[in-house]
């Protein structure tokens, strides 16, 4: 019986071995074979994506010099989605659930965008502090108002992919554990809700996935839009 409604997300160990995290690493082992197996309709959906992707994330950062620039977007929207997907099916612990996983890709990722534009452009960064037309007696406000939504950054892009995995799974998993106490008749319904959440689950995990990569994409365009 569980100790509490979250403890269905702490990671347990196996044998004394803690095997929970190696379903983040189950990509590894199946991404290879998109390059050397006779290509299939699911790998040329996935190039689909991946172009799309490329294209809408390159007219955000309007780069003309840096070619591939796009690629660790689209290697953070892939991890993100492939270990969202993982956690809708039983028995696979769900990384992105944890603020160990999230963070670890947020903190790295805005941290190194402020490092890149406070030494190259350290006027212009500061500049960006105060939106143009912002009255005189209002700067000092506007620039602490900038400078905390600025550090919040990668704490909210971390708990906004953390709440809304743990959100959907944790109202599956008290719902499933009614189901020994109902009578057949609301058994019956009780699993329609569910296939109904575990479809709502999967819109979820794209959207959160691409919600991510999205606003890192911005967040680096702005260094590199004070750059140009």
């Amino acid at each position: 019986m569980m100790m509490n409604l979250f403890s269905s997300f702490d990671p347990t160990s196996n044998f004394n071995v803690s095997l929970n995290w190696m379903s983040t690493f189950i990509g590894l082992m199946i991404i290879p074979s998109m390059f050397w197996m006779i290509p299939s309709r699911i790998i040329f959906f996935w190039n689909k994506i991946i172009k799309t992707l490329h294209l809408e994330f390159k007219i955000l950062l309007g780069l003309n010099k840096s070619q591939g620039s796009t690629l660790i977007f689209i290697s953070l929207f892939s991890i993100i989605l492939f270990n969202n997907f993982l956690g809708l099916f039983p028995y696979i612990f769900t990384s992105t659930s944890h603020m160990t996983m999230t963070l670890s890709l947020a903190l790295p990722l805005w941290l190194t965008f402020m490092i890149y534009g406070w030494l190259n452009n350290t006027i212009h960064m500061l500049a960006h502090l105060v939106p143009q037309g912002t009255p005189g007696i209002l700067m000092p406000f506007m620039v602490c108002i900038e400078t905390i939504s600025n550090l919040i950054r990668p704490g909210t892009l971390a708990i906004r992919l953390s709440a809304n995995m743990i959100a959907g799974h944790l109202l599956m998993t008290l719902l499933g554990n009614t189901g020994p106490m109902m009578s057949i008749y609301m058994l019956n319904f009780l699993v329609i809700v569910q296939i109904l959440l575990l479809t709502l689950e999967s819109a979820v995990a794209m959207i959160q996935s691409y919600v991510f990569a999205i606003l890192s994409t911005l967040y680096s365009s702005e260094v590199n839009y004070v750059n140009t």
